[in-house]
C-alpha cells in the first residue's frame, strides 16, 4: 500500500467515530465538499451542461477526448440521504475524463424529505430521459457507488418488472444491496472497515424507508419501525435490497468492492445472483480497501479504470447491430407487384391544435422508431426472398408535397420504407404496405404523437387505447406473422368475375387528387341502423350504387356492363386473437351485377350486408389464409430464386389481384385516444394510394364525432367524386367536401 493510501486510510479510521455519529446536515455538507474536490482534478478535461429532468437537477459531462459512442448514467451514493449535483459531478467528471465517455449524472431526491420509492422513480425517469433523447438501451451503461450501486440493480429489476429494455451493463462500486445487513462480512469486517458500520447504515435505511422523526426539533433523526418483523420485510424488498431479488435477465455487471468493507457480502450476493440467473458478472475484490475506494482514484488502483474502459468497450457496440425479419405472408406480394408508376403506400395523419415543431418531432421520432422494429425498417433483397432490416436511425422529417401519397421509389424503400411528413398542424405517416396494415400504422402514429406531446409539453400520455410504452421491449406477439399461425385446413378458391373499372386521362406528372367528404358520424350511424346494416356495409352499398349509375353513363350497352365489386379489407384481429403489428388483413368483395336488373339502394344495402356476413367468418377467412400460406410454402416456389418468384407473383397479382374489384374501401373505424392526447388532436385522416391499374381508391376513419371519407385518384376527370356528391344529396346526407384539386381548391357544401 502506497504511503498516501495508508495516510488516507488512517484519516478515515480516525474520523470514523465522528462521521458515524454526525448529524445529517453535517454529513451532507462534508459529502458535497468531497464531490467538488474530486471534480476539480479533471475540470479542464471535460465540459458540463447542467439542466433539469422533472424535479431533479442533472448534468451532461462530455470529455474533450471522446472515444466511446455510449453514455454512462451515473447514480451517486450517500445512503439515499446525501449528495447534491456537485457531489454527483465529482466522480462523474473523473469517470468521463478517464474513460472518454459521456456521463449524465443526476441529483435524485433525497431522504428523509423524499422516501422510497422516490429515488428509484427518479432513476427510472433519468433512464427514460436518455432514451427519449436518442440513446439506445444498448449504448447506456449504469454506474453507481454505495446506495447508487444498489439503485443500479433496483432500476434494472424495475425495468424487468415493466417489460422494458435493459441497459448495456452495470458498473457497481461497493454497492449497498442488503438493507438488512445479513451478510457475514458485517461481523467479520466490522473492526477493519475504516469508514462504515451497521449502526450508520440502519440510520440511512430508516430515513429512506420511514422519513424523519418529527419529535426532534434541533437535529434530524430517522423514524424507526418498532415492528421488527415488518421492518425486516420492508428492508428485504428487492427494489430496496436487490440482493434478495431475482437477478436473471440482467445485463453484464462489473462489481468493485474493498476487501475490508462490512458491505463486502452485499457485492458478492448480487454478483453471484446474476451468475446464477444465467448472466455475466465480474467481481473485483481489492484487499485492504474500504467502501467506495474507486472514487479516490488512487494510483495503485488505476487498473480499475482499465477494467471499466474494457467493460464499456465490450458491452457498448461501436455500431448498432441491425435486426432483420422475413416479410409476412401478405407483405410478400407488395415488392413483387410494384412498378415504375405505382407503389402500394397508405397514409395516416393527425391534425394537432398547434403548429408542429419539426425539431421536437424529430427527437420524438428518434425515440419512437426503436419501439417498432417491424415498422422502422428498410426493404432488403435476398437471393430467395425480400426481407426487412431495421434502420440504423430515424428518417428525417419531410415537408408536405402538393399532393399526398406520391410514389415511393424503390431506392427510397431500400433506405426507409416509411416517411413522416409535416404541414403546419398536420402530422402524416406514409407506410409501404409490406410493413404493416392500418391497425399497426395507427398504433405507430398514436405512439409517435404521445412521445411528441411528452417532448414538447411534458404531457405523460397513458399507455392505453393503442399508445405503446416507448420504453417497453416489443413483445414477440407484436412481431409474429399471424397468417402462418391461423391458416385453416382447407383452401379457398380464388375464382371471381372481373369487375368494372373507371377510366380517364392520367395525370402526366403523377399528381394525386384527394377529395375528403366530411360527415356527421351520428347521422351515418342512424342511416345504417335504419336499414339494419353496419356503417361499413352502408358505405360499400353507397359506393356500389354510385358506380352503377356511373357505369350506366359511361357504358351505354347493358350487355357490356360488368359487376360492381368493392374490396373491403378485414382486420383479422377481430376474428383471431392476434397482437401482431404487422399485416394481418384479408378482404371481402361484396358486389352487385347490374346485368341482373335494377337495384334500389335499400336492396343493395341488404345484399352487401348478407354477402359480408357470409364472407367475414372465422372459417372462411382461415380458408383464405390457407390458400395464401399454401402457395407460399410450395416446394417449387420455396427454392425458386427471387427474380423468378417476382415474375410469378406479378402474374398472379395481375390475374387475381386488382382486376376482381372496382376499387377498395378501407374503414379504419372509430379512433379513440387517451384524454391527454385527445385534447390536442382535432382531426384524423386515412388515405389509400391509388391502385396500380385503376385510378381510384377510398378510405374512411371516424374521429371526434366526424367521419372522413377520402377518395383519391390519379386521373384528370372527377367523375366518381361528382357522382358520389349527388348520391349524398339524394340520400339526405349532409357533407362538406374538401379537395386539393388543381382546378377547385375551395370547400364545397
Amino acid at each position: 500500500m502506497r504511503p498516501f493510501t495508508k495516510f488516507l486510510r488512517s484519516q478515515l479510521s480516525f474520523f470514523k467515530g465522528f462521521l458515524s455519529n454526525c448529524s445529517l446536515e453535517t454529513a451532507r455538507k462534508n459529502q458535497d465538499r468531497l464531490g467538488k474536490l474530486m471534480a476539480s482534478f479533471h475540470r479542464h478535461d471535460v465540459e458540463h451542461e447542467d439542466f433539469t429532468i422533472g424535479e431533479m437537477e442533472a448534468s451532461m459531462i462530455t470529455p474533450r477526448d471522446l472515444v466511446s459512442n455510449g453514455i454512462v448514467l451515473y447514480i451517486h451514493g450517500g445512503g439515499y440521504t446525501s449528495g447534491d449535483l456537485d457531489y454527483a459531478k465529482g466522480f462523474a467528471t473523473m469517470l468521463s475524463a478517464r474513460c472518454g465517455i459521456k456521463v449524465m449524472c443526476i441529483a435524485y431526491r433525497l431522504a428523509p424529505e423524499h422516501t422510497y420509492p422516490t429515488a428509484l422513480d427518479d432513476c427510472l425517469e433519468a433512464y427514460g430521459y436518455l432514451l427519449s433523447h436518442g440513446y439506445a438501451p444498448e449504448s447506456i451503461v449504469l454506474c453507481g457507488e454505495s446506495a447508487g450501486g444498489g439503485l443500479c440493480y433496483a432500476l434494472c429489476l424495475k425495468l424487468k418488472e415493466k417489460g422494458r429494455v435493459m441497459p448495456a451493463g452495470i458498473i457497481a462500486i461497493s454497492p449497498w444491496t442488503d438493507m438488512t445487513s445479513s451478510g457475514e462480512s458485517y461481523e467479520t469486517n466490522k473492526r477493519v472497515d475504516p469508514s462504515m458500520n451497521k449502526t450508520r447504515l440502519k440510520y440511512y435505511s430508516d430515513f429512506y424507508l420511514y422519513g424523519k422523526d418529527e419529535k426532534y426539533k434541533r437535529r434530524t433523526h430517522p423514524r424507526t419501525n418498532p415492528d421488527a418483523e415488518d421492518d425486516l420485510r420492508q428492508k428485504s424488498n428487492p427494489l430496496v435490497s436487490p440482493a434478495f431479488g431475482e437477478l436473471d435477465k440482467l445485463p453484464p455487471c462489473l462489481v468493485f468492492v474493498g476487501g475490508d468493507e462490512v458491505m463486502l457480502d452485499d457485492a458478492v450476493k448480487v454478483h453471484e445472483g446474476v451468475i446464477a440467473g444465467g448472466g455475466k458478472s465480474e467481481l473485483v475484490v481489492t484487499p485492504d480497501m474500504w467502501h467506495g475506494y474507486v472514487l479516490y482514484g488512487l494510483k495503485e488502483n488505476l487498473g480499475d479504470f482499465d477494467k471499466i474502459r474494457k467493460f464499456i468497450k465490450e458491452n457498448v457496440p461501436l455500431q448498432k447491430k441491425l435486426k432483420w425479419m422475413s416479410l409476412d405472408n401478405a407483405a410478400k406480394i407488395y415488392p413483387a407487384s410494384r412498378n415504375r408508376g405505382w407503389s402500394n403506400v397508405f397514409r395516416l395523419s393527425a391534425t394537432l391544435d398547434e403548429k408542429i415543431d419539426k425539431e421536437i418531432l424529430q427527437v420524438a421520432l428518434d425515440v419512437t422508431v426503436r419501439r417498432f422494429p417491424s415498422i422502422a425498417v428498410r426493404l432488403k433483397t435476398g437471393f430467395f426472398w425480400y426481407y426487412l432490416e431495421e434502420i440504423p436511425s430515424a428518417p428525417e422529417i419531410m415537408d408536405e408535397k402538393p399532393y399526398p401519397l406520391s410514389r415511393m421509389i424503390f431506392d427510397d424503400i431500400r433506405k426507409c420504407a416509411f416517411r413522416v411528413i409535416v404541414y403546419e398542424n398536420r402530422l402524416a405517416v406514409e407506410f409501404f404496405h409490406a410493413l404493416t396494415d392500418g391497425n399497426g400504422g395507427l398504433v405507430f402514429l398514436k405512439t409517435l404523437i404521445a412521445e411528441y406531446l411528452y417532448q414538447r409539453y411534458g404531457i405523460k400520455v397513458p399507455n392505453e387505447k393503442g399508445v405503446l410504452d416507448r420504453l417497453e421491449e416489443p413483445s414477440p406477439k407484436e412481431l409474429e406473422d399471424s397468417f402462418q399461425k391461423y391458416a385453416g385446413p382447407v383452401k379457398h378458391p380464388r375464382s371471381e368475375d372481373t369487375a368494372f373499372k373507371i377510366t380517364g386521362r392520367p395525370e402526366t406528372d403523377g399528381f394525386r387528387t384527394n377529395t375528403t367528404f366530411i360527415m356527421d358520424a351520428e347521422q351515418i350511424a342512424a342511416e345504417a341502423k335504419k336499414r339494419g346494416v353496419t356503417v361499413t356495409a352502408y358505405f360499400v352499398a353507397l359506393l356500389i350504387h354510385t358506380n352503377i349509375r356511373l357505369q350506366e353513363k359511361l357504358v351505354k350497352n347493358p350487355k357490356r356492363r360488368k359487376p360492381i365489386k368493392i374490396l373491403v379489407p378485414v382486420n383479422l384481429r377481430k376474428l383471431f386473437p392476434s397482437e401482431s403489428l404487422r399485416n394481418f388483413v384479408l378482404y371481402a368483395t361484396p358486389g352487385i351485377d347490374p346485368r341482373y336488373g335494377e337495384y334500389s339502394f335499400d336492396e343493395i344495402c341488404k345484399s352487401v350486408y348478407y354477402q359480408m356476413s357470409l364472407q367475414i367468418t372465422e372459417k372462411n377467412m382461415s380458408a383464405r389464409i390457407a390458400t395464401n400460406v399454401g402457395n407460399e410454402n410450395t416446394k417449387i416456389l420455396k427454392i425458386a430464386p427471387l427474380f423468378l418468384k417476382n415474375l410469378i407473383m406479378k402474374l398472379v397479382f395481375k390475374a387475381v389481384g386488382e382486376r376482381k374489384s372496382t376499387f377498395t374501401l378501407s374503414n379504419l373505424g372509430v379512433v379513440t385516444m387517451p384524454p391527454e392526447m385527445e385534447e390536442h388532436v382535432s382531426r384524423m385522416d386515412f388515405l389509400l394510394g391509388v391502385q396500380s391499374t385503376a385510378p381510384y381508391n377510398s378510405a374512411i376513419v371516424t374521429y371526434g364525432g366526424r367521419m372522413y371519407l377520402n377518395i383519391i385518384r390519379n386521373i384528370k376527370e372527377s367523375v366518381l367524386e361528382r357522382e358520389l356528391y349527388e348520391t349524398f344529396k339524394e340520400l339526405g346526407i349532409k357533407v362538406v367536401a374538401e379537395s386539393n384539386s388543381r382546378t377547385n381548391r375551395e370547400k364545397l357544401r
